[in-house]
């Protein structure tokens, strides 16, 4: 899951990094909760044209994810300080951890890929999902997600890293791609044990 929060392009981000430097451990125990990547961009850094705080979930109970968004536990806030967001959501389809496990990542890479119109999904998915043991080698790699959202028939791969990856899944490679590279502010991982490998 993952909301983006497009700021104006003279928004002060350290009012986002002292939102996360004083809330962002609240949901370090949350129950059901893989993990959350607080997630920013900042126009004109990493070829970003926006300003923008985008937070990305992976859940281990669908119901915690219910439970945050509707149930009190915090989206309260987001939408009180910055309206209600679309919060896309996605089917897992793989998920792997890399060689920086155990370090703070500080870099995050989200690449789209748009499924052509009425192609059958099931080569691309399991061609992306078969290429993580490889991918997870890469040093600076903490962790790797493939996900599929099945009403838009994107593919997502969102990958955390230590520092800034040699290669971005050979993005650049690929028109039918889209990438965005995203600075990461905290990380609470209370699930990351629990996700589920491929």
């Amino acid at each position: 899951m993952q909301y983006q929060i497009t700021l104006p392009a003279d928004y002060d981000m350290g009012i986002i990094r002292e939102r996360v430097a004083t809330r962002g451990a609240a949901l370090d125990q949350y129950p059901g909760l893989g993990l959350k990547a607080y997630l920013i961009r900042e126009a004109g850094v990493n070829g970003s044209a926006v300003n923008q705080y985008a937070p990305f979930y992976l859940w281990n109970a669908p119901l915690a994810a219910g439970t945050f968004l509707w149930g009190g536990d915090g989206f309260g806030t987001i939408i009180r300080d910055f309206g209600r967001p679309v919060a896309q959501t996605w089917v897992g389809a793989g998920f792997a951890r890399g060689p920086a496990i155990e370090a703070v990542p500080t870099v995050a890479v989200r690449s789209v890929i748009h499924l052509t119109d009425d192609s059958d999904p099931q080569p691309l998915v399991a061609s992306r999902v078969d290429a993580l043991p490889a991918f997870v080698e890469q040093p600076g790699l903490h962790s790797v997600a493939v996900a599929v959202d099945p009403r838009t028939w994107q593919l997502v791969e969102f990958s955390l890293w230590a520092a800034a990856p040699a290669n971005e899944w050979d993005a650049s490679a690929d028109a039918g791609r889209d990438v965005e590279r995203y600075e990461v502010l905290h990380l609470s991982a209370p699930g990351l044990a629990r996700l589920a490998r491929r």
